[in-house]
Order: C-alpha cells, then structure tokens, then sequence
C-alpha cells in the first residue's frame, strides 16, 4: 500500500493529478531504496511506479499538443508548431 492506496495490479488507481504522480513516485522511490521491503512488496512497488510513470508520459504528452495547438505564429495569428524544450542548461 502506497499513500494509503491498495495496490491492484488489474485496476491500478490513477492519481488525481500530475504532482500527486510524482510525489507518489518520490515515495516509492525512497521505499525502494531503503532495501528494507521483501521481494513481495518492492514488485508491487516497482508495478506502481511503472503506471505512475506511464499516467506522467500521458499527461506530459497531452500537455505538449495543446501547447502545439495554441502557439502563435510569427505574424501573431495562432498557428501550430512543434513544442521544442529548452536545451539542457538553458532555461
């Protein structure tokens, strides 16, 4: 059980929202490295965090469309573009 959460690996229960994933994700990372779990319990874990990360993929994926969608073009009419992250470095 995470964060008060049972672990079902058939219905596994999406977090409210981006932050709460990551957080999640945090949590489990810091059982994990602990060594202190059995087996058991860090493949359950481990399951989690490979939802958690597939849930933040998805919400990150779709963030990115919309932002293609609602970029201004260079004559300031709205125009789709490709997202383009900053370089490593430059923010």
């Amino acid at each position: 059980m995470i964060g008060g959460k049972p672990m079902s690996r058939k219905n596994p229960i999406p977090p409210k929202n981006f932050e709460e994933a990551v957080a999640e994700l945090e949590q489990i990372l810091q059982h994990i490295e602990t060594g202190e779990l059995g087996l058991e319990q860090t493949l359950v874990e481990y399951e989690r965090g490979n939802f958690l990360i597939q849930h933040c993929r998805e919400v990150l994926n779709s963030a990115e469309k919309q932002i293609e969608l609602i970029s201004k073009g260079p004559d300031g009419a709205w125009a789709a573009k490709p997202f383009e992250p900053a370089a490593e470095g430059q923010e």
